[in-house]
């Protein structure tokens, strides 16, 4: 172990010796027909250069930090000539329309680093997140490193945002929202993201105070622009939890591009080192494509098609589990029966018509359906032995539990069923009145048929008796006198709901940039409209309600010698409910239950400066959130249970920094901290944390490479959160149970080498076949701290007492890995 501190010291002292000078432009070339040109010829005052392939696409790489005068040429087409002065590292897209008239018209310039400080969203390289791995590689195994984003269940791609839950985040590839799976109450059982990172281009998050023309959630937008392809490759990456490959295309003609991913995953090696022993098949697999076909210059229609078929299989053995103090150490030790099963197989579909009526007008249209069968089936009779350890060194009985304060039993059942069918229409448009100013609106109608079955029962039975639910009347005196009183399960819910919701949700909103007193504005506002009703058997109160939320952004860059951006961002922001949402904790759907209000505030404040003559940003931003008709819920691993009564009102407010930068020359990593502070008040009764209550947040990302052999790289994922609270046991009064888990501490570290760069020319025939071919050994849970994800309530009969018993996610894991790219 010491030897590993040490590895990860001196790669960090040597990465501030080495040094990379270069910036990236790349782009298509159209003619005035939106037609990729082929033959265009780059070339840079220094005399390097390039030209554009069969689909007009090029890549040229230029010095930083000095104005470089790039020339686009072609014989048929006007010279086009463009300064550049970039960054370092810093990559811009840059695609000029080359016209035969005299006159030049067209150029399109898209900054990552522009759009991030405007909008108010952090953006992400694609190369990084393909680069990144993690126990569940993504996005998200990105946003995890990020102010404000909490995720502390590395099984799980569902993440909190700013004391938010996993229900209150949008996620859009490509202007279409995407859905995830309803019953999954697991990390265990969780599949892939729905986002394959091999087909993404951009990736853009907003934690809070976005814009009108996202949809009604009350936390954070996610929003994904898969890539139209330029040429044929080949992507492949497999290690030890599963591989994915992917192909991506274009015709000649270039009317037709279209890319697709296959992925495979098998969590064994992760869930086979948890504490409960046994027989598990989790097995996840999807198919994911993107096509586009351009019938003219003016009009293109997209497909984006989604296939995902999960299983997850799972016959449990044994488990023991201590804990307690050194000075009081407890264990659990529980000998299982049975099985559980669960499959997931969602379909997702969608098409996207866009029109180009000119160079200011673009109308869209978007029709998608999401379906999703869904089979949660389990009988697990867990026998369990509760005590104290012997804790004699030299003893031969060392660890095991001497004396039983508690034995019982718990029979769980489930027979849940769900299918859900989802559409949406949408028509989208943007017009821009001018140079600085653009208008933007929607009208979105939703249509969704939910048909579900809930059988759930558990039975705990003590010292040979059964314990009732602490809510029922009558009182059990066993076991000192018999009860006659009839047998009862602890817990018990049963229902089959049929609901139907028609949505109707529409938006518009302006933004225009300009210039006051040589200080850079920006700003939109806008306002979106949700009216919804709910309908079904045994529903006779479908009453339509309906909500307005106005929404406005203001950014400004003053003239200063400092690089300084300063923004504000709020308001209205409502989440109508879904069908989870609608169903409350015993089943029963209440169509009445209203939308949850929050009112944001945003603060923030971007600063570039030059440190040891690199780029580095230090971005912050303060926030405020106060919450009206809050739908309270219980939080169980990742399962959300709502009350469905809009019985509380609550706030969040915090703090989030992030420094990122070119710690080392030529990689991009950052620091993040986060504070926050989010509570709640249930009819009335006084504030308490919310199970989302996140106090302090540390994440970090580093990447680095040896010197003098650059193709050897590695990088540190490093996360730290202060506990949440653990939740209660069944039918507990909240208020009561407000202990919290231990702080999460993770850090992932991958080494990999680059046996085939891009960038470099190989004699070799078999380096040839490849693009990048690429070698990685990974390390999760590298200091094999134990975190837990919830509490397993274990009552002592005795006593009365229930201890809170940790269920601990995955110790230290190691991976190998393969990634190539033909």
């Amino acid at each position: 172990m010491k030897r590993l501190y040490f590895s990860v010291l001196l790669s960090l002292l040597f990465s501030l010796l080495s040094f990379s000078q270069s910036a990236i432009i790349r782009g298509v070339i159209l003619d005035e027909a939106q037609n990729p040109i082929e033959g265009v010829n780059i070339k840079i005052n220094t005399g390097e250069g390039t030209a554009t392939n069969s689909n007009g696409f090029y890549e040229l790489k230029i010095p930083y930090g000095v104005e470089i005068t790039v020339e686009f040429t072609h014989v048929s087409h006007k010279r086009i000539e463009q300064k550049f002065n970039l960054k370092n590292g810093q990559e811009i897209e840059y695609n000029p329309v080359m016209l035969i008239e005299f006159e030049q018209i067209a150029t399109v310039v898209i900054n990552t680093n522009t759009r991030q400080s405007v909008d108010g969203v952090t953006s992400i390289s694609p190369q990084m997140i393909r680069t990144i791995k993690g126990a569940q590689p993504g996005v998200e195994n990105i946003l995890k490193t990020l102010p404000g984003v909490n995720i502390s269940n590395e099984l799980s791609t569902q993440y909190s945002v700013r004391g938010g839950n996993f229900d209150e985040n949008l996620v859009y590839v490509n202007e279409i929202e995407v859905y995830r799976p309803f019953l999954i109450r697991s990390g265990n059982q969780e599949g892939l993201s729905f986002v394959n990172t091999d087909l993404v281009q951009n990736v853009d998050f907003s934690a809070g105070g976005f814009q009108a023309k996202y949809g009604d959630k009350l936390s954070s937008a996610l929003d994904i622009t898969y890539r139209n392809p330029v040429d044929f490759g080949i992507r492949a990456d497999l290690s030890l939890l599963g591989g994915s490959i992917a192909a991506e295309t274009v015709s000649k003609d270039g009317k037709f591009s279209g890319i697709a991913g296959v992925r495979y995953r098998d969590n064994s090696l992760l869930l086979n080192s948890l504490e409960t022993e046994g027989n598990v098949e989790p097995v996840f697999a999807d198919a994911q494509t993107y096509l586009t076909y351009r019938f003219s210059s003016k009009f293109h229609l997209n497909f984006l098609g989604n296939i995902s078929l999960n299983k997850y299989n799972f016959q449990p053995e044994n488990r023991q589990t201590n804990f307690g103090t050194l000075e009081d150490p407890v264990a659990l030790l529980v000998v299982y029966e049975g099985q559980e099963k669960d499959k997931y197989q969602t379909y997702f579909g969608a098409f996207k018509a866009n029109y180009f009526v000119n160079d200011d007008l673009t109308l869209k249209l978007i029709a998608s359906a999401y379906h999703t069968t869904e089979q949660e089936y389990f009988d697990i009779l867990a026998q369990y032995r509760l005590g104290e350890v012997n804790t004699n060194i030299g003893d031969e009985n060392l660890g095991e539990v001497e004396f039983s304060e508690g034995i019982g039993s718990q029979l769980t059942h489930a027979r849940n069923d769900l299918d859900a069918l989802i559409f949406n229409a949408e028509h989208r448009g943007d017009y821009k009145i001018d140079d600085e100013s653009t208008v933007e609106w929607s009208v979105k109608y939703t249509h969704e048929d939910i048909r579900d079955r809930l059988v759930e029962y558990e039975v705990i039975d003590s010292a040979g008796f059964s314990i009732r639910p602490p809510r029922f009347s009558q009182p059990n005196p066993q076991p000192y006198t018999p009860f006659t009183g009839p047998l009862t399960a602890f817990e018990n819910i049963k229902s089959l709901n049929f609901v139907k919701i028609n949505r109707l949700q529409s938006f518009v909103q302006y933004s225009k940039q300009t210039d006051w007193n040589g200080h850079e504005i920006f700003y939109n506002a806008g306002v979106r409209t949700h009216s919804w009703s709910v309908s079904g058997d045994g529903i006779s109160d479908n009453k339509t309600q309906t909500v307005i939320s106005p929404r406005a952004q203001f950014a400004i860059k003053p003239n200063w010698e400092k690089d300084m951006l300063f923004r504000v961002a709020g308001g209205l922001y409502y989440q109508p409910p879904f069908y989870r949402e609608l169903r409350d904790s015993s089943g029963t759907v209440q169509p009445n239950v209203k939308a949850q209000q929050s009112f944001h505030v945003v603060l923030g404040n971007e600063y570039s400066f030059q440190l040891w003559e690199r780029p580095f940003k230090l971005v912050s931003e303060a926030y405020f959130k106060g919450m009206t008709d809050v739908n309270p819920y219980t939080l169980e691993n990742v399962r959300i249970r709502y009350s469905a009564d809009n019985n509380a009102k609550a706030y969040a407010y915090g703090l989030d920094l992030r420094l990122n930068g070119e710690f080392v020359p030529g990689t991009e990593s950052w620091f993040s901290f986060g504070y926050l502070k989010t509570e709640e008040n249930i009819d009335n009764r006084g504030y308490i944390a919310r199970p989302t209550d996140q106090r302090l947040k540390f994440g970090a990302l580093f990447q680095d490479y040896v010197p003098n052999m650059p193709d050897l790289k590695m990088y540190l994922n490093l996360v730290y959160n202060t506990g949440v609270p653990g939740g209660s046991p069944s039918y507990a009064d909240p208020y009561i149970y407000q202990i919290r888990l231990k702080d999460y501490r993770r850090a992932d570290l991958g080494i990999s080498f680059e046996v085939v760069n891009p960038e470099k020319t190989y004699n070799a025939k078999w380096k040839k076949s490849f693009r990048e071919l690429a070698i990685g050994f990974e390390i999760y849970n590298m200091f094999n701290n134990q975190n837990s994800i919830t509490n397993t309530w274990v009552r002592d009969v005795y006593s009365k007492a229930q201890y809170a018993i940790p269920n601990y996610l995955t110790p230290r894991v190691f991976n190998l890995r393969l990634s190539a790219r033909f």
